[in-house]
């Protein structure tokens, strides 16, 4: 396989990113976020001291996969701090703006060298081969900084709301940097805004009875997510599809896609609502990062309900600076391919990626094209239309998997005739594995289509107490018992 094929897989990573970390699925983060829930409340220590020890269990988290990297954390608040001053203090729009592409540039500049390097510099050598020109690329071993995609977008967002006046620069460095380093979230999101969580330092937060163990019961939950449906019921029946070199029957392909649909969501959505759960047992509030999307009705319904920090943060810093929809059709249309062009490559570098996004860059191209030209009449309102259109965009998200799970085009390609039923091959998966395939997959789509307009929240509020204590007792039990295997979650490669 040449350097051009070769890329990350989402499928189970140990001790590929520069160090063993502090997972959330492991029993060493439960100790370390003991201790650091213990300190958080003690009655002694100003609400100062509080937050430099959440600041240094900050860096230690981060520090536990590879020490050096803090130094990358370092330069990200620094430079959004000073540019972001810069911005705020300047009369001159032309020096607004140089500030501004200070920012864009130095941290897509970071970004770029440690995730897209060796990307570039294979793709160039290609180039220069279809010209005749030999050119070998130098050897690029760098390992990718854990959660650079993340607080790079979040550290660039500050001096950019800064820029479109949409916020102010913090007083506080404290604050600031407690901000891009919060461990919660750190390394997988969600991407938060500055606007919604460095004012949550200002203060100490309001006691409120039943924060921290609703914040604890969430962490059940996400961990249960994880261990349970995405590891232990899903991950086997994606990793045997998806790492076979041989044809597989179509019903093989289609239930690893299927499992690898849920995987890729409860793993996600699992990192999403423990880092939730988390910072809400020490006090903070981080926003929804996933409701429910397999429930969703077209593709802009999909994405205002998948990994809402990141598509929010795609149309808000680029969508519309591109123009959005306020300059023509045909501008809109080409505003939302590079929108998810560039999505697709935020996952990763690989052209697998730069497809997936260019699916759902069409799909939601189409979706607004046949709105426009149709528009809502009485047959679209009907149950049956909306259960039959949520059908196609849950087949249709699928497809779009295959080029994000497989390891390269000759895969992706291979699995897309077999789902398309082109062709015969070898069954990988046994009666078992099926079986776990087929009752997690549907305990999935029942639980989004019942929860599509529902928050856990409001749910949880209806049943007793002791209810809701006897569930997350149960999941809590399941997830101990299943143990899990200490995979890291996907996204802790992109």
């Amino acid at each position: 396989m040449s350097r051009l094929t070769r890329r990350p897989q989402p499928g189970r990573i140990r001790g590929t990113l520069g160090g063993g970390g502090l997972l959330f699925n492991s029993l060493t983060f439960v100790a370390f976020f003991a201790i650091v829930l213990a300190l958080h409340y003690m009655p002694w220590g100003s609400w100062r001291v509080k937050k430099v020890q959440l600041l240094i269990a900050s860096y230690l988290f981060y520090a536990a996969w590879n020490p050096p990297f803090i130094v990358l954390l370092w330069i990200s608040t620094a430079l959004d701090w000073y540019v972001a001053k810069r911005i705020h203090a300047s009369n001159s729009r032309t020096a607004r703006r140089g500030w501004m592409l200070v920012s864009v540039f130095g941290n897509l500049g970071i970004l770029g060298y440690f995730k897209y390097g060796a990307f570039l510099l294979d793709n160039w050598a290609a180039l220069m081969s279809t010209v005749g020109i030999e050119w070998q690329a130098p050897g690029w071993n760098i390992v990718l900084p854990v959660g650079i995609s993340f607080y790079t977008f979040q550290t660039m967002a500050y001096s950019l709301d800064v820029f479109l006046r949409r916020a102010e620069p913090s007083d506080s460095l404290l604050d600031f940097t407690l901000f891009v380093t919060f461990f919660p979230q750190l390394v997988a999101g969600p991407i938060v805004r500055p606007a919604d969580l460095v004012p949550q330092f200002a203060e100490r937060p309001a006691p409120q009875p039943g924060r921290l163990p609703w914040g604890l019961a969430l962490m059940v939950l996400g961990m249960f997510e994880k261990i349970v449906i995405a590891d232990g019921a899903l991950a086997p029946a994606a990793d045997a599809v998806y790492g076979t070199k041989d044809a597989v029957p179509w019903t093989d392909a289609w239930l690893g896609t299927l499992a690898f649909s849920g995987q890729i969501f409860c793993d996600f959505a699992g990192y999403s609502t423990t880092a939730i759960g988390a910072s809400l047992a020490l006090g903070f509030s981080l926003s929804d990062n996933f409701r429910f999307p397999y429930a969703a009705v077209g593709f802009s319904d999909f994405w205002r309900r998948w990994h809402i920090s990141l598509s929010t943060w795609l149309r808000d810093y680029l969508y519309v600076p591109l123009g959005g929809n306020r300059k023509g059709a045909g501008r809109t249309y080409v505003n939302l391919m590079a929108t998810m062009l560039l999505g697709g490559l935020w996952h990763g570098a690989s052209w697998t990626f730069v497809v997936w996004g260019g699916l759902h860059g069409t799909y939601l191209g189409v979706e607004r094209f046949l709105r426009e030209r149709i528009g809502p009449n009485r047959i679209s309102r009907t149950l049956p239309f909306q259960i039959a259109l949520a059908m196609l965009t849950y087949f249709l998200v699928n497809v779009t998997w295959v080029f994000f799970r497989a390891r390269d085009f000759g895969t992706a390609w291979r699995l897309i005739g077999s789902m398309l039923a082109f062709g015969g091959g070898t069954p990988v998966l046994d009666t078992s594995v099926v079986a776990s395939v087929l009752v997690a997959v549907f305990a999935i789509l029942l639980v989004h289509g019942l929860m599509r307009d529902r928050r856990i929240e409001d749910v949880a509020s209806a049943f007793p107490w002791w209810l809701t204590a006897a569930i997350v007792g149960g999941m809590l039990f399941v997830t101990v018992i299943t143990q899990g295997s200490n995979d890291a979650f996907i996204y802790f490669q992109f």
